[in-house]
């Protein structure tokens, strides 16, 4: 009986084996022939490497490294302009690129959607988280005579009359500093910070905090706004200086005091008996 099940045992461990033996010749054999139809598949169709977009990139944002990967591309297929491991899209050192364009996702990184290195897609990408983009009217006076750049800081000042008739308010026209070091991020419709032909500009557009362009708004419809250009390197903030017209003539105020006018009373006197009486008479001169 022992023998009968040993015969056994031995005759299914030989069957397992063969099993085993003949799924590794058709598996390896599979896998050969998948290798050999990508080389057709590869030799048919020639393809190199390009960078392409792992996510959806909106027009404005930075370029990361995670953003982008090298993939296989049709040759026959390729852009116009295109970034591979010769012509790299990043190079350390070097600042990020920003989209111009929107890029999808797995979609060819071109140069006419990016920006060059350090570059920008406009007024969005120039204005930080919380910012707002507000234009200025000015002219020749107002505007430093056309020599003021993107990227420039200024201080803003506002001219106008007090409303009212309070005697405690200023009178005449006031000028005073509302807003210091305020960055301007474009001349007109110009955002290139690099030119360097004197323009004398209708607008310009800084970038505050919607509290800021609220204040200059208001200020703006109220009176006159005139710009003053700081320093590439100065740091200090101007005080809040007010100036009206009798301090900027030197003129100090004075109390006006009503004088009480005395009535001129004319009398004459007269004695009574031991007496004397004044009675007052009708002035004649």
């Amino acid at each position: 009986m022992r023998l009968v099940f040993g015969l056994v045992l031995m005759a299914g461990l030989g069957l397992a084996g063969f099993a085993v033996y003949m799924a590794q010749n058709y598996i390896g054999a599979y896998q050969n022939a998948l290798e050999q139809e990508r080389a057709k598949s590869d030799d048919a169709v020639p393809t190199a490497k390009i960078y392409i977009a792992t996510r959806a990139v909106a027009y404005g944002e930075t370029l990361a490294p995670e953003d982008v990967r090298l993939a296989p591309w049709p040759k026959e297929s390729l852009p116009e302009t295109y970034f591979d491991e010769e012509t790299p899209l990043m190079v350390e050192g070097e600042k990020p690129r920003v989209a111009v364009r929107q890029i999808e996702k797995n979609e060819a990184i071109m140069a006419v959607k990016v920006s060059e290195p350090g570059g920008d897609a406009g007024l969005t990408s120039r204005l930080e988280r919380g910012q707002r983009a507000f234009a200025i009217k000015v002219d020749v006076a107002s505007g430093v005579s056309g020599f003021l750049r993107p990227g420039d800081r200024v201080d803003v000042y506002w001219t106008g009359r007090a409303p009212g008739r309070d005697m405690n308010l200023p009178q005449g026209d006031v000028t005073k500093l509302i807003e210091t070091g305020v960055q301007l991020i474009a001349i007109d419709q110009q955002a290139n910070a690099n030119g360097s032909d004197a323009t004398i500009a209708r607008t310009v557009t800084v970038a505050a905090s919607p509290q800021q362009v609220a204040g200059l708004a208001q200020a703006q419809s109220t009176g006159r706004l005139s710009l003053s250009l700081m320093g590439a390197t100065d740091d200090t903030v101007a005080q809040a200086d007010e100036v009206d017209q009798r301090s900027l003539l030197g003129i100090t105020p004075t109390e006006m005091k009503a004088e009480a006018e005395v009535a001129q009373v004319c009398t004459i006197r007269t004695r009574r008996g031991a007496e004397v009486v004044e009675i007052p008479i009708p002035c004649t001169n």
